[in-house]
């Protein structure tokens, strides 16, 4: 398990506007664990889509880890006018997934609901798992790549659970 896909729930998918926001510190924490248990088996490369909440946290965390551990990142954006018309300050995290070791784009627009499917099944296919924050009573359109994650009994699934940040926050202090 070398290469493992990030996906997640975008935040305003959690009604998480602001990145001060306590549950974001508190998502960052249970990210660092799982990240930390994750290079303990031998992962070397993230892989990115570019979205906004969860990807992003992981890749601040990632970034912080990389002064420890040697661990790559890259972003594979769907298409090249990825995040165009997004603010200022999205802009900004926008330019972090764009500074990964390698970044490349599947498209260069959008042209057809087809191109999501190729595009899942690339990534699914050129990672040997993912690191999910999702769940499915609480669907997103996440739910088609979670789906064809599940079908694939050789894939690898480390999920972060609204159970898991439960419990991150029941033990969770402001250091």
């Amino acid at each position: 398990m070398t290469s493992i896909l990030v996906v997640g729930y975008r935040a305003f998918d959690l009604g998480l506007f602001n990145d001060k926001d306590i549950r974001v510190k508190i998502i960052k924490k249970a990210i660092r664990k799982d990240l930390l248990a994750l290079l303990d088996q031998g992962l070397e490369w993230l892989i990115f889509t570019g979205n906004l909440g969860f990807e992003y946290w992981v890749l601040e965390v990632a970034r912080d880890l990389q002064k420890d551990y040697d661990l790559q990142l890259a972003t594979i954006f769907a298409f090249e006018n990825q995040g165009q018309n997004w603010n200022e300050a999205n802009q900004e995290k926008l330019a972090q997934f764009k500074a990964t070791s390698f970044v490349k784009y599947a498209y260069p627009r959008y042209e057809s609901p087809r191109q999501f499917a190729d595009y899942n099944q690339f990534l699914l296919s050129n990672t040997q798992g993912a690191y999910v924050f999702y769940d499915e009573e609480r669907e997103t359109n996440l739910k088609y790549l979670y789906q064809k994650m599940k079908e694939n009994q050789q894939y690898f699934i480390k999920r972060l659970t609204f159970d898991d940040l439960n419990e991150e926050a029941e033990n969770f202090s402001e250091k």
